[in-house]
């Protein structure tokens, strides 16, 4: 049974499916030739993979809950995050609407638990 968890996009199968392209293209990025082709010409290279509008927006915009709302799996956008400098833990601290420190420091107190 889903979780509803106020300002949370749940990843289901809708989502899953709706972020197809854009997971795709963000999996290409695990090899350095694709990076430097998206960087060169992201326009086309988000065209190449089929983004729809929505995405295509939150790409250009560099919008990364925009990109999860647009069906964007988190462990796939963390290669299009580290196009941009970020990191996984940039990505958590987005999410839940805090400071990297502050969130970083949530991770140890649940580790410590």
């Amino acid at each position: 049974m889903a979780q509803n968890i106020p300002g949370t996009t749940l990843f289901d199968g809708a989502q899953a499916r709706k972020g197809y392209a854009l997971n795709k293209m963000c999996f290409s990025f695990n090899e350095k030739r694709n990076r430097d082709e998206f960087v060169r010409d992201e326009n086309a290279y988000c065209a190449r993979y089929g983004l729809n509008d929505e995405q295509r927006a939150a790409i250009r915009a560099r919008d990364v809950l925009g990109l999860i709302a647009a069906g964007g799996n988190v462990y796939y956008l963390a290669k299009f995050a580290g196009i941009l400098g970020m990191d996984v833990q940039d990505l958590g601290a987005l999410q839940t609407g805090v400071s990297k420190e502050e969130f970083k420091a949530r991770l140890a107190a649940a580790g410590a638990a």
